[in-house]
């Protein structure tokens, strides 16, 4: 039988799937790499390591079958990270990810010198400090000895596939999130690449996520694997979730949160606080992107409460839905949709003497939801209507969090069979590229059911309208004040 292997490159970590042309997982490997944070608000990685461990990966991955029935690989892979080679195709310095800070004078710049409007005109987009264009300028003016070497800019999921095929390639989905980028045109910008002092030949050839870029060189050992070009994995995971149709809505509680709406057509909304990028499967989708998600219920859990025990933290919180007096602001890298502030904190609001444990926890989860249903307001607020959204990431497998979405969305949260996201995208990309099937419509009706429903209930839509209206007034009372905090 054919496989395919879809390769997810996470922040902390690449997981590896060997997916049969049935659909059905054979094997599953994760692989993890630092991340280093040279001075706060920064955050690096090496490209090599990716490599190295998607290379060890791949090998364990296929340890005990037939490397010979490999048809195709491709990628879901974390966006806007900064990836630069030099002429001898080495990598100058380490990747500036998307969750690095760094780049607020370059992004005021970008929005107030330039303009927002013109942002917009030339790329869809207006600019946030984790898009990769403002991070192109941070090196120029601050290392600009490394400026000088670059021949090659690349996306991190493209620094692997650049290895793997010595192709040097990239995908809509994913140079959407550049702000290089004209989306609409799916070209790069040529008014971006002058501003940004950018020299259009180093940037990569374009593709649709599905379309072939090369064939796997011989040193990796996967003589009839092809490569496609893969996507960014918010776009991967909608892939994996079949979130295809005009108005198709997938959340994913990932490291950082997403609140991704599929669309047939092009559109930008009025005040550009959702991301307007091109979709895997040829079209568009609208993104609302919150920096940190899962890893606030990480942090909490092990940074502050010393524990590996999420599930059973989670116990008793049902009794607590609707009724929580404590907010907590999700913000612990600052923040991306809607508010655009890297300046933007974690916090706690609302603690009694007699506030407990499980309320913070419960505070935690729920202000994850809250600020997800920031973004759904904005799509709303341009005439999208969600009436239903899976979900997938590791949030997901919580079913108190799964149930906290459903009443703070007021929409029917569906769980699917196939929760796998990125890499499981990746796979079935990596099988239209092959040939194997002639459509990701075709593939995702025949691999992706949903399993279960977890439905509103009236009384706790009710008491969670209420409970917004509260969390929508923090951020703004606070803005000022993270502004000033050193």
């Amino acid at each position: 039988m054919n496989t395919y292997i879809g390769i997810d490159l996470g922040t902390s970590s690449v997981k590896l799937l060997l997916v049969g042309a049935d659909g059905q997982i054979i094997n599953s490997i994760t692989k993890e790499y630092p991340i280093f944070y040279p001075q706060s608000g920064w955050s690096e990685q090496n490209p090599e390591a990716w490599l190295k461990a998607t290379v060890d990966g791949m090998d364990a991955l296929l340890n005990g079958y037939n490397r010979y029935e490999v048809k195709g690989i491709s990628f879901g892979g974390q966006m806007h990270g900064l990836v630069l080679l030099d002429e001898e195709d080495n990598v100058i310095r380490p990747a500036i990810l998307w969750n690095d800070g760094r780049t607020q004078k370059q992004t005021e710049y970008l929005n107030t010198i330039i303009g927002q409007e013109r942002l917009s005109q030339y790329t869809a987009n207006i600019a946030f400090a984790g898009f990769t264009a403002p991070k192109i300028l941070w090196v120029k003016e601050n290392e600009p000895e490394n400026f000088a070497k670059i021949a090659k800019i690349m996306l991190p999921k493209d620094y692997l596939a650049y290895k793997l095929t010595g192709v040097h390639s990239t995908d809509y989905s994913d140079a959407s999130g550049m702000l290089l980028l004209d989306v609409q045109n799916k070209c790069w910008s040529k008014e971006m690449c002058e501003i940004c002092s950018v020299d259009e030949k180093w940037l990569p050839k374009l593709f649709e996520s599905y379309e072939r870029i090369g064939q796997v060189r011989d040193e990796y050992n996967l003589p009839n694997a092809i490569v496609t070009a893969g996507a960014g994995d918010n776009a991967a995971a909608a892939i994996g979730t079949g979130t295809l149709k005009n108005g198709a809505c997938n959340i994913s509680l990932g490291t950082s949160g997403t609140v991704f709406i599929a669309q047939d057509a092009f559109s930008v909304d009025e005040n550009n606080a959702l991301h307007s990028f091109a979709h895997a499967n040829g079209k568009y989708h609208l993104m609302g992107c919150i920096l940190s998600a899962a890893s606030c219920n990480k942090w909490w859990m092990e940074e502050i409460l010393h524990t590996q025990e999420f599930a059973n933290e989670q116990e008793g919180l049902e009794t607590y839905l609707g009724n929580n007096e404590v907010f907590f602001l999700p913000y612990l890298m600052g923040e991306r949709s809607p508010h655009n502030d890297v300046n933007a904190r974690g916090c706690f609001i609302g603690m009694r003497p007699d506030t407990t444990r499980k309320q913070m926890t419960l505070a935690v989860m729920e202000g994850v939801a809250f600020a997800l249903r920031d973004c759904i307001e904005v799509a709303k607020s341009s005439g999208l209507t969600i009436s239903a959204t899976s979900i997938c990431g590791g949030g997901a497998k919580s079913d108190t969090w799964k149930k906290i979405i459903s009443n703070v969305f007021g929409v029917p949260v569906c769980v699917l069979s196939m929760q796998e996201g990125p890499a499981y995208g990746a796979a079935m990309l990596a099988m239209i590229g092959a040939k194997e099937y002639g459509s990701l419509e075709e593939i995702a009706n025949k691999f992706i059911a949903v399993q279960t429903v977890v439905h509103p209930q009236e009384e706790l839509i009710e008491k969670y309208e209420s409970r917004y209206r509260y969390f929508k007034m923090l951020y703004p009372a606070l803005k000022s004040v993270f502004a000033q905090v050193e």
